[in-house]
């Protein structure tokens, strides 16, 4: 039996995430991946673009290998920057040119993550500075589960969209039923809260 690799393990679970993420984009309008779905404004590009830019930092900057040379995009964490620059698309910045920039970020992270070892120092300017020093292995757990974090949250305002769910392509990870059968459960879970709360 062949050792297992513990970076080639990590890698494929930040790649899942990353295609689970991007997927929640396809068939929808520009209003739908654009428009809010929560109070705090959560929608399906601003993740996309946000997660973009958290690979480019963590696995930029932090080991010395900055993706942007002098001219980083205007919502670039800057003081002038609009208020959530990162988590939301204005109308000059097309789907293609946001997804297209998280494609170059998954090859800018993966040319680090196959460049250095596993425990290769980083350092991380916007974090405290007790903690500021890391490691590649560090990077890659935190960055899958900020990844796998935003997919989730894809995938609940897809749902709320036009009731697509699913994890990827081929790969629904839900038990089988059809519109008539959700509708009972959703039904009975209504019926099981309310019975719950006597206040209801």
């Amino acid at each position: 039996m062949t050792a297992p690799d513990p970076k080639a393990d990590l890698l494929r679970y930040l790649q899942e995430a990353r295609d689970a993420l991007l997927w929640k984009l396809d068939g929808l309008s520009e209003y739908d991946i654009r428009r809010p779905l929560t109070p705090t404004g959560t929608n399906l590009l601003g993740l996309v673009k946000h997660t973009a830019g958290v690979e480019l930092g963590y696995f930029g900057d932090t080991f010395g290998r900055p993706f942007f040379d002098d001219n980083p995009p205007p919502w670039w964490y800057s003081e002038d920057a609009a208020p959530n620059a990162d988590m939301w698309a204005t109308p000059d910045e097309s789907r293609e040119d946001i997804a297209g920039l998280y494609r170059r970020a998954w090859e800018h992270a993966n040319g680090t993550i196959a460049t250095l070892p596993l425990d290769a120092p980083g350092h991380v300017p916007w974090w405290p500075e007790e903690r500021r020093e890391t490691t590649l292995h560090h990077i890659l757990v935190r960055v899958i589960a900020d990844t796998s974090r935003h997919a989730g949250h894809a995938d609940i305002v897809r749902e709320l969209i036009d009731g697509s769910v699913g994890l990827t392509p081929g790969k629904d990870s839900m038990p089988p039923g059809d519109r008539v059968m959700w509708e009972a459960h959703r039904h009975r879970l209504e019926e099981a809260a309310r019975a719950a709360d006597k206040t209801v």
